[in-house]
């Protein structure tokens, strides 16, 4: 009788470990799919790049400099394998975007330009959508990274080389930025 009970101890125990492993596995596969659609959205913010810069370049006093980091940091993300990297280029195009759009403000045509405002409003648009796939991906990956550094899970985790995956967030420059903004006081 008391084998019994041991045995079925010792089920229990196994039982809530492959259960653990099972969490871990469902975890990093959602963060694996919410990655593959942030790639997705940003793929489409890609595509419309080349399109951007033919509008820009049509201006005889474009700013070369700035178009030069937009297709840089396009041509890193696409030649990039690892999300780090990916994280990392995507950063720098919505730097580099921001000055493509702060152009508008400098050449009063290109700012009336029909073709270079659809662009706008489209990249606008996916920019939108982006966030909102990285505050998800940024949520999985938190409940991920606390399951793998919490006990009992951090066994399991340790045994079968769950790792802690990166957050999607800005860069430390951006960070700062968003802290210099003025506040606005009512």
């Amino acid at each position: 009788m008391g084998f019994l009970i041991f045995l079925g101890i010792v089920g229990a125990v196994v039982f809530y470990f492959i259960s653990i492993y099972n969490n871990l596995v469902a975890l990093r596969q959602s963060i694996q799919n919410s990655w593959a659609d942030i790639e997705v959205l940003l793929k489409r913010r890609f595509n419309l790049i080349p399109a951007l810069v033919d509008t820009v370049k049509g201006y005889k006093n474009y700013e070369q400099e700035t178009l030069e980091k937009v297709i840089k940091a396009r041509n890193n993300f696409i030649n990039s394998d690892s999300m780090e990297g990916k994280i990392a280029a995507s950063n720098m195009i919505s730097k580099s975007m921001g000055s493509i759009f702060a152009l508008a403000e400098a050449y009063p045509d290109l700012k009336a330009n029909q073709n270079f405002m659809n662009l706008q409003q489209e990249i606008s648009k996916t920019e939108d959508i982006i966030s909102n796939a990285r505050r998800y991906f940024n949520a999985s990956v938190r409940e991920y990274n606390t399951k793998i550094a919490s006990f009992p899970d951090l066994l399991v985790a340790n045994r079968f080389n769950f790792t802690p995956l990166p957050y999607f967030e800005l860069e430390d420059e951006e960070r700062e930025e968003v802290h210099k903004m003025p506040k606005i006081e009512l």
